[in-house]
């Protein structure tokens, strides 16, 4: 049996396996890019660059495939979305990958999208945006400009101060919040839409699995807290006193912003508060907690066209 070393030179002594090399080493050279990072670097030697053949082929392939991009999705590069670069070191050649334009553009999108969490809220809330809003209406306009104003002012940290969006059914409040959101993204402020129905729906859920105080950080302790469609639950003591009040507490002693629509104003959800599932009536309970929201809010109403019935 032949040793491995004498099949070797066998194998580089084929004339066939020669001219492929050659031929492949004459792509690589005469590429663009290699012949212009030769001349920007004098200091890597013919040698070094004939030790690193394989590895200069692979970074044309790759490079190639950048240049003719067939877009993120679709790259055929090793490691999808990284583009190589030649570098000198002491004379020495080395590839090295970075992420393209279109990589970071991604990874900032998911990034900027990470910053949006929700709770129970359509697909289309978390895409608005003010220029979407439609202007068909004096109070609209001035509910956008509102909202418009707060996204560019909030202060988590240092100002609590929020909106209460509060108008009929279908004038547009919810998606006024999702496009705060969307405007938060580009302060880096990080926000959270609660739809509060469904959210104290899986509370009171929460009691059953241990898992209420868990729900209750990750709510409270959001930057900006949107909370929709407050006052279309069904009110009891326990959601009223030890989830919504116990989340507004901390949030004012934190200085965290929290945006609230209702269909109600602020003397119909302190009404809403005061009565309770069991038929109950503590309208001081309700006035401590509409205190706060009064309290950190400006009011702010929407008026309109309900877009549910276009």
């Amino acid at each position: 049996m032949n040793s491995i070393r004498s099949s070797l030179d066998q194998f580089m002594q084929n004339t066939d396996w020669r001219r492929r090399y050659e031929n492949l080493r004459e792509e690589v050279l005469s590429y663009p890019k290699v012949k212009a990072f030769q001349q920007e670097h004098p200091e890597v030697s013919e040698k070094e660059m004939e030790n690193n053949m394989m590895k200069l082929f692979e970074y044309k392939r790759e490079r190639q495939n950048c240049d003719t991009c067939p877009g993120l999705e679709n790259c055929p590069n090793m490691m999808q979305g990284y583009q190589p670069e030649l570098y000198a070191e002491a004379g020495q050649l080395t590839v090295r990958y970075h992420p393209c334009r279109l990589k970071q553009q991604a990874d900032e999108r998911k990034r900027q999208q990470s910053l949006i969490q929700s709770m129970h809220i359509p697909k289309e809330i978390l895409e608005a945006t003010f220029d979407d809003i439609e202007q068909d209406h004096a109070s609209r306009l001035s509910a956008s400009n509102a909202c418009l104003k707060f996204a560019f002012e909030a202060n988590p940290g240092e100002d609590a101060t929020g909106l209460y969006l509060h108008g009929k059914f279908g004038v547009g409040k919810t998606y006024m919040i999702g496009a705060i959101a969307n405007e938060l993204v580009t302060r880096d402020i990080s926000s959270m839409i609660v739809y509060a129905p469904d959210f104290f729906r899986e509370m009171k859920q929460a009691l059953s699995d241990g898992t209420v105080q868990e729900k209750m950080d990750e709510v409270k302790n959001a930057e900006v807290l949107m909370l929709d469609d407050i006052g279309a639950e069904t009110t009891s003591a326990w959601i009223r006193d030890d989830v919504l009040g116990v989340i507004l507490q901390y949030r004012l002693m934190q200085k965290l912003p929290t945006v609230y629509t209702s269909n109600y104003d602020y003397d119909e959800l302190e009404n809403h508060l005061a009565y309770s599932q069991k038929g109950g009536i503590e309208e001081l309970k309700a006035k401590r907690i509409m205190e706060r929201v009064k309290h950190l809010t400006v009011p702010v109403f929407v008026d309109g066209k309900n877009r549910r019935e276009m």
